[in-house]
């Protein structure tokens, strides 16, 4: 059983480790994957958004959830992001300028994950502080890397 637990850990890390470009059959599979992602994780976002902006009531426990899913899902879209796959809503500059592309993906990454903390602390007045940040950095990356 260890035996086989250990292959599955190798095949699993060696697949996570595969080149963008090989882990989709067809560039439009990469912009659909990174599209969808983005998709989920703006859709629990605004649910955080509608507590922290009063239009629905807060709810610690369905906050941290949610600030919960979009903490993950901000770690899956790059992988769509791969040589050859552009297109989709995403400017050419994601090719061009990766490192300053890398580094709003690393903040985004950052900030949801401390969406996540504020949003388990549950006072409505962290996740509104908290919120604002990680749309700030949501918006700084749409700003430079996406045709609107």
């Amino acid at each position: 059983m260890i035996r086989l637990a250990s292959f599955a850990l190798a095949a699993a890390c060696a697949a996570v480790s595969l080149p963008a470009a090989a882990q989709f059959a067809k560039p439009d599979d990469a912009i659909k994957y990174r599209q969808s992602a983005l998709f989920v994780m703006g859709q629990h976002f605004s649910r955080i958004g509608a507590m922290a902006n009063g239009r629905v009531p807060y709810d610690a426990a369905v906050a941290a959830a949610n600030a919960d899913i979009v903490a993950e899902m901000a770690k899956l879209p790059w992988a769509g992001f791969g040589a050859g796959a552009e297109g989709g809503k995403s400017k050419p500059e994601v090719w061009k300028e990766t490192a300053k592309f890398k580094e709003h993906q690393d903040k985004m990454v950052a900030e949801t994950g401390k969406l996540a903390v504020a949003a388990k602390a549950g006072s409505i007045d962290a996740l509104k502080a908290q919120f604002g940040t990680t749309a700030g950095s949501c918006k700084a990356c749409h700003d430079s890397f996406r045709n609107q």
